[in-house]
């Protein structure tokens, strides 16, 4: 996806950074183990993890056989129901403890607007993952004049509630600390001028879509 709000666009280009191998990943990360405590462990996130489904697999498997938890953290776009992906996410989940997945938008059309792409996929990988009872960790973006409408909200939260496997909802207000690597990359940035959400404007969003219904992951 090409989110308008996306604060990491040096990720867009899958040609940079260090190749570097699942064990080797692993080797590098479990030397902090003695700082997690008793709730740590390993979030994967990005750019997109699930473009990556191979690593990821053979990173989590490795993780949970040296009792790491991980955590998948993804919007959900690769997902889809055709082989070989859905093979291998069902493979994924034997290894992974929690998908933390955003709702970037409810509305497909506006979800096209802000990303690019349409979130029927995403919906489906929901969807499944309440059908298998995988815990999920919801995300819902709040951006000014786009993701804050109320019957949209009320529309998102209503899905939410026909979900079995949530197990913590979330506002992530929009912020602007990503403009300054637009400017450095030479991307333009289409949001300027929107400012971040207001207390009360996060406080709506948390009510109608009830995140202090659901329990809190760590509190397990």
């Amino acid at each position: 996806m090409r989110c308008l709000f996306c604060h990491n666009p040096d990720t867009w280009n899958l040609k940079n950074g260090k190749p570097i191998t699942a064990r080797e990943a692993l080797d590098l990360l479990i030397r902090y183990k003695p700082y997690w405590a008793d709730h740590g462990g390993i979030t994967i996130s990005g750019g997109e993890p699930l473009l990556q489904m191979d690593f990821l697999i053979e990173f989590c498997r490795l993780a949970k056989e040296n009792n790491i938890t991980t955590v998948i953290d993804t919007a959900g776009e690769p997902f889809c129901l055709d082989e070989p992906f859905f093979g291998k996410f069902k493979e994924l989940l034997k290894y992974t403890n929690l998908i933390m997945l955003d709702i970037k938008c409810f509305d497909n059309d506006r979800h096209i607007q802000l990303t690019g792409k349409t979130n029927e996929n995403i919906i489906d990988m929901f969807c499944y993952l309440s059908s298998v009872s995988f815990p999920i960790w919801i995300r819902q973006v709040l951006l000014p004049s786009y993701t804050d409408d109320e019957e949209i909200l009320k529309q998102t939260g209503q899905f939410i509630e026909s979900l079995s496997n949530v197990r913590r909802v979330e506002v992530l207000p929009y912020h602007t600390l990503g403009i300054p690597k637009y400017d450095r990359l030479g991307i333009p940035y289409r949001l300027k001028g929107i400012e971040p959400p207001s207390k009360e404007s996060i406080k709506k969003a948390e009510t109608l879509l009830k995140t202090k219904n659901y329990q809190d992951y760590l509190s397990d």
